[in-house]
This record gives C-alpha cells, structure tokens and sequence, in this order.
C-alpha cells in the first residue's frame, strides 16, 4: 500500500489523467516509483501533451502491466492525436504484441513472419536486419525436415529483403551461404535453397557464382550423387528461368564429371527438344569426340550428321554453316581424306545479291547487298545458279585479262 505522504506529493504532481495512470503503476518498485514521478514532473513542465509519460510508462513498466497502458493511450491519440500519431499507437501496440510472443515462444516462426511483415512496413533498416538475425537463430532442435520449413523461409524472405529492398548482394550471398552451413545436410536439404542461390547468382551476371553454387559446392557439401541430379532436376525443370543454358549446362558438366556418359547424351536430347540451337549440336558433338569410348569419332561423325539435317530443314543457314565449320574441324583432327572431302561437299557457296530496303512507312529506301549461302542440296532448286557462276567466272577472267 502507499503511504499516505506518497498519495499526497502524488495527487499535486498529478492532474486527473495522470492519477488515471498512475493507478496502473502501483505495483512497480520504490525505485521506478521514484524515477517515474521525476520523469511526469518533467513532461508535465515542458509538453502539452502527455505522449512523452505514456512512452516513458511503456518503456519502464513491468510487460503485464502495459496492456492497460495501451488501451488508456489508444484512447488518448484517438481523442487529441493526429492520424500518424493514432497509427504510431497501433503499430507500437503490435510490435509489443509480437514481441512477446516471440519471446514466450521463440520457435513461433509465423510470429516472428508477422512481426518482420510490420517492421518492414515501417522502413528501419537496423532494426529490420536484427529482428531477422534473432529469427533466425533459433534453429529447429528436431532434425526432421517438416520442423525446418517454416523456419527455412525466414532465411528466405531474409535474402529476398537484403536484394530488392537494399541492393546488397554481398549481404545476399552471406544469407545464402549461412542458411546452407546451418542445414543438417547429411540428414536432409532443401533443394529450394540452392536453386534460389544459383538463380540470384544469375541476376548479378555472375555465371561461375551460379555454377559454383549448382555443382561444385552442391558436390562438395552434400557428396550425394543422387541428391545432386534430384536438385538439378528440379532446376531445370522450371518453368521461368533467367538464364537456363547455364543450368543445363551445369548439369551437363556435372554429369561428364561423374563419367555418366549415357546421362549426358540423355540431358543433350531433352535439351534439344526444347531448342535447336546449332551450339547445342556442336557441344554435343564435341562431347561425344572427348569420351573415349569406343568407336567416339563414329558417334560424334553422327552427332553432326543428324545436326546437318536439322539445320537444312530448319533453313537456318548461317547456324548450319557454322556447324559445317566445326564437323570440318572435326574431321581434320579425326577423319581421314575421304570423310573429309564428304564434309567439304558440303559446304556452301557464297554469294552476293541485292535487296530492296523499306521505311517503316513501307516506302522505298533504295537498295542494300547482302550475301547468301547457296548449300549443293539447294542447286537443283537454284536454276540460275549456274549462270551466275558463269558470270563470276567471266568475270574474273576479264579482270585477270586487264591486269595483265
């Protein structure tokens, strides 16, 4: 109980809204008492309002006693505040709520997804960044992996917050990195994680960051081989990626590394029935060349063979051209005299010619030359084309005959 001289310095300090407040206060210590009362003797000297003793109540009081505090500050906003001021209010009175939770139960992770979503609403950088690095420290202690999810995702939104809101990819990678040393890998992993890494990785142009992240420290952390090509098959079967050449790829490489050749030629034909890139062909061909194995320069000779005829239909021509150099290539190093005049029979002949050039508008913007490839399959569709050789013989001749 209060002594009756307490009451009575009390009730002269304080005006009826202060004797409200300090109703709620009494079961603090003497201290606090003292050091209260010093602090509404200072605000009720300086401020009009009495924001300043409610923030100071909430700052020193025991936590049971605040809800009362709230709910009587509430009131007093709603009454004399601003609209900022009444949202300032309510925010606080969230933050507390969260707070407490997370502090009864630090493993309540939608309480810490809750408390995060208010704080980053609010915009405090500092505060944002500890408030997730006390998320995240409180591991799961069970070591099955439905215990983790929840709490893999604060990591999650961690590195999605540090890249679109701050722009910090050093700090993304180090989220990244942490997350994976924390994950009980030998026990389970979350391809989610490593795929998220590779991915970010590929929006900062870094190629050898992704591959590093998809394959050598996939490889050296987990060393699972079938936990790796689980995780590479989840990646390269997404549907939107920035850049998936670069996983496959990936895979592709880490397949050849583990001289799973049969793997490989798998991984080149389902990559070409997503696109007919004459570089896939041409990789692909160059694989087969570096095998060792058995009758290699014949699988690779077919490589190119069946690459050729899918150039010709497609009526890609400086593609196949392209590919016409590298299997010529290819048969000089491996071939003898005759597979390579076959490859030479088969490349085009080059050839100059006109085209009109048309505005936006469709009108006439004269002419431009350009040069085309004449492949020996197109002759019998190119009746002029004799002719033209003709004309370029003569024509050389009759340069020759001036010169001299």
């Amino acid at each position: 109980m209060l002594s009756l001289e307490r009451k009575t310095v009390i009730s002269v300090v304080l005006d009826g809204f202060m004797r409200e407040l300090w109703s709620s206060l009494v079961k603090i210590t003497l201290m606090k008492d003292l050091l209260l009362l010093l602090s509404l003797r200072k605000a009720k000297k300086n401020m009009r309002e009495p924001d300043l003793i409610y923030k100071y109540a909430l700052d020193h009081l025991p936590k049971d006693s605040c809800q009362e505090i709230y709910k009587h500050y509430t009131v007093h906003e709603k009454k004399f505040g601003s609209r900022a001021a009444i949202e300032d209010v309510i925010v606080s009175k969230r933050r507390f709520k969260y707070e407490e939770e997370v502090k009864t139960n630090p493993y309540n992770y939608d309480a810490w997804f809750d408390y995060l979503r208010l704080l980053e609403a609010d915009g405090n950088t500092e505060q944002i960044r500890e408030t997730y690095e006390r998320a995240i420290a409180n591991v799961p202690p069970s070591k099955e992996k439905r215990h983790w999810r929840r709490y893999i995702y604060l990591w999650i939104n961690y590195a999605v917050y540090e890249e679109l809101e701050n722009d910090d990819p050093d700090k993304v990678r180090e989220v990244f990195k942490a997350c994976l040393d924390v994950i009980p890998h030998k026990t389970f992993t979350f391809a989610k994680i490593w795929l998220l890494f590779a991915q970010f990785e590929i929006r900062q142009k870094s190629l050898q960051g992704a591959r590093r992240v998809m394959y050598a420290e996939l490889e050296t952390i987990l060393g699972d081989i079938d936990r790796a090509e689980a995780i590479y098959e989840l990646a390269i079967n997404q549907q939107q990626l920035d850049m998936p050449k670069v996983l496959w790829k990936s895979y592709i490489d880490f397949q050849i590394e583990q001289e799973e050749f049969d793997k490989v030629r798998n991984l080149y034909r389902r990559l070409l029935q997503r696109t007919k890139h004459v570089k896939v062909w041409i990789s692909f061909g160059q694989f087969e060349k570096t095998t060792g194995e058995d009758s290699y320069i014949d699988k690779a000779r077919t490589v190119y063979k069946e690459a050729n005829n899918a150039m010709k239909s497609a009526g890609e021509k400086e593609e196949r051209l392209m590919l016409l150099e590298s299997w010529q290539e290819f048969e000089s190093d491996n071939g003898d005299e005759e597979t390579r005049k076959h490859v030479d029979k088969l490349m085009p002949q080059k050839i100059k010619k006109r085209r009109k050039i048309q505005t936006e508008d469709g009108s006439d913007a004269g002419w431009e030359e350009y040069h085309d490839y004449i492949f020996p399959d197109e002759e019998a569709s190119q009746p002029n084309l004799k002719l033209l050789a003709m004309a370029k013989k003569w024509k050389q001749q009759m340069e020759d005959d001036e010169e001299s």
